[in-house]
């Protein structure tokens, strides 16, 4: 006896802003060639009236050297705390891959991240984190802040939390 597939079930009512989604449940979706033509996108936060930390990890980011075209290797975690829009994870994994063929020193993937994540979604905090693996000896940390030039303390508190679960030092 052969039993017939089920469609998969699907929600009897779209969230808000959900017709801005185009990518998630598209198929197989190409890697765009480049940041500027990837697109992070967005839905509606249904809590935009509670400060909540959303993070992002990527551990298998890659990049490559402007100068010699080698391969670069890093991690980057995006943390913000959402106002009125949320970043939807298939366009920010895109987004990501999309660096894989683009020279970029590690300081600017970082910053471009954090810039297009703010123009994406205009965040109350947000940070992105880049560990980058050795190249020569020497890994580079890099961590850019929005908004600029102030410590954000509830930023802060979510990687302590995150340390303490690792019994890593901060």
């Amino acid at each position: 006896m052969v039993r017939a597939k089920r469609p998969s079930p699907r929600p009897s009512r779209r969230p808000r802003g959900a017709e801005r989604i185009t990518l998630l449940g598209a198929g197989r979706v190409p890697i765009p060639a480049s940041p500027d033509e990837a697109r992070l996108e967005t839905f509606d936060n249904l809590y935009p009236r509670r400060d909540y930390v959303i993070e992002f990890d990527c551990p298998e980011f890659t990049c490559v050297c402007p100068i010699t075209g080698q391969p670069d290797f890093g991690h980057i975690v995006i943390r913000y705390i959402a106002a009125d829009r949320c970043v939807e994870s298939k366009s920010l994994k895109l987004y990501l891959h999309s660096f894989r063929n683009r020279g970029s020193f590690h300081e600017e993937v970082v910053n471009r991240v954090l810039d297009d994540i703010v123009a994406a979604v205009n965040p109350i905090e947000a940070e992105v984190e880049g560990r980058f693996r050795p190249r020569g000896g020497i890994s580079l940390r890099v961590v850019a802040r929005h908004p600029e030039m102030r410590r954000t303390p509830r930023l802060d508190a979510a990687r302590a939390a995150e340390a303490m679960e690792r019994r890593a030092p901060l």
